[in-house]
């Protein structure tokens, strides 16, 4: 079993940046391609970024493009979504998750979920 805890999310203004980090804890946190999700009130979960287990290989999507970077260390058994130049759009509960995979998982395919943290991002 991987335990994700979340945290880093709050009140911010648009234009603004958070960092938000995941611990996972468990077992070998560098076997686990990790991602990040969000879900707005009254929508599907989304997909947001993903990387493998190494950290060479990222996507994201179109929305966060050039705006959010997805990172981890494997020594410290973090991972972190750093958000630049938000907007209100991106106000939604962010949710890390992580399965053992040598590839960059863009669904939902994933084993280990937060709980999430709630962003929110004012006008």
């Amino acid at each position: 079993q991987v335990q994700l805890v979340e945290s880093g999310g709050g009140l911010v203004q648009a234009g603004g940046s958070l960092r938000l980090s995941c611990v996972a804890s468990g077992r070998t946190f560098s076997s686990y391609a990790m991602g990040w999700f969000r879900q707005a009130p009254g929508k599907e979960r989304e997909f947001v970024a993903a990387l493998n287990r190494s950290g060479r290989g990222t996507v994201y999507a179109d929305a966060v493009k050039g705006r959010f970077t997805i990172s981890r260390d494997n020594a410290k058994n973090t991972a972190y979504l750093q958000m630049n130049s938000l907007k209100p759009e991106d106000t939604a509960v962010y949710y890390c998750a992580a399965k053992e995979s040598i590839a960059v998982i863009t669904t939902r395919r994933y084993d280990y979920w937060g709980q999430g943290t709630q962003v929110t991002v004012s006008s």
